[in-house]
C-alpha cells in the first residue's frame, strides 16, 4: 500500500534512540527526506549511515538540544536552507521528571519547557509554511496524563493535548493536522533501562496491566506514527491516540 510520502520533508526530534530512532527509520523506508534533532550526534550519525546503507535518502543531522531557547528559529533556517519547507514534524524528544518530594521550581520549569513548550515552539516556527503550502503533519509523542506519583514529566502531557487539540482546530483548514500519540509500556531505553529493567519487573508489570500479553515494540508505535504522517490521513486531527496494548483502563 503506497501511502504517499515519498518525497515529503520530516523531522523527527529525539530521534538518536528508541522509539524516535524507530519512527524516522520507518519514515525513511516510505521515501520521506529525513532532519534528525538530538544531542548525541553520534548516534544520530549512525542511523544516517545507516539509512543510506539501504538504499534510502541519507538524512540530514542537526545535533540540537531543543530546550535552548534559539534552538527552534535555528532549525528551522537550516531546513530552509536545504529544502525549503518542513511537510512532517514528530515532536518525540522528552522524557519522565520523577522528583524527590515536590520538586523545585527549576525542576518543575525544565521538565515543562522540556516536555511541552519545545515542541510546542517547533511548530510554531513551521506551522505557517505548512499552511501556505497547504499540507502539514504535527504529531507528538507524550505519555500518560494519569498520575501515580509526582512527575513533572506528567502535567506536561495533558498541556500538550489541550495544545495540539486547539491547534488542530486553527489549522485544519488549510491541510494541517495535529493529533498526539500516547506510548505505553513499548521496549526502549526509558523502559528497559529505568522503569522496568529486569525481566522479571517486565513479567510482572505485563501480568497485571497489559492484556496482549506482552510489552510492545518500537515498530507498534512506529507504524500509527507513520500512517498520521501521511496524505491519506487527512481526516484524523486533534486526536489524542493511545497505543500501548490496551493497557490504559478508561475507555475515552
Amino acid at each position: 500500500m503506497d501511502i504517499q510520502l515519498a518525497g515529503k520533508i520530516a523531522l523527527v526530534t529525539g530521534a538518536s534512540a528508541g522509539l524516535g530512532r524507530n519512527i524516522a527509520h520507518m519514515l525513511a523506508k516510505e521515501g520521506c527526506q529525513l532532519i534528525l534533532v538530538a544531542r548525541r550526534e553520534n548516534l544520530l550519525n549512525s542511523l544516517a549511515i545507516e539509512i543510506e546503507s539501504e538504499g534510502l535518502l541519507r538524512p540530514l543531522v542537526l545535533a540540537y538540544d531543543i530546550t535552548q531557547r534559539d534552538a527552534p528559529q535555528a532549525i528551522k533556517q537550516c531546513i530552509a536552507s536545504h529544502f525549503g519547507q518542513l511537510d512532517i514534524l514528530i515532536n518525540n524528544a522528552g522524557g519522565s521528571r520523577p522528583f524527590d518530594g515536590l520538586g523545585t521550581l527549576k525542576q518543575w520549569e525544565d521538565a515543562m519547557y522540556l516536555n511541552f513548550h519545545a515542541g510546542r515552539e517547533l511548530a510554531h516556527a513551521f506551522v505557517d509554511g505548512m499552511r501556505v503550502c497547504g499540507f502539514g503533519r504535527i504529531i507528538n509523542i507524550t505519555g500518560g496524563d494519569e498520575p501515580v506519583a509526582v512527575n513533572g514529566g506528567v502535567p506536561p502531557n495533558g498541556a500538550t493535548h489541550i495544545w495540539a487539540k486547539a491547534l488542530s482546530r486553527v489549522v485544519g483548514k488549510d491541510g494541517v493536522t495535529v493529533n498526539s500519540v500516547v506510548p505505553g509500556r513499548i521496549h526502549s531505553e526509558q523502559i528497559d533501562e529505568k522503569l522496568l529493567p529486569t525481566a522479571e519487573s517486565q513479567r510482572q508489570w505485563v501480568a497485571q496491566n497489559c492484556p496482549v500479553g506482552y510489552i510492545g515494540e518500537p515498530e507498534d508505535l512506529s507504524v500509527l506514527v507513520t500512517f498520521l504522517a501521511s496524505p491519506l490521513a487527512r481526516y484524523i486531527t486533534g486526536q489524542v491516540i493511545h497505543v500501548d496494548g490496551g493497557a490504559r483502563r478508561f475507555s475515552h
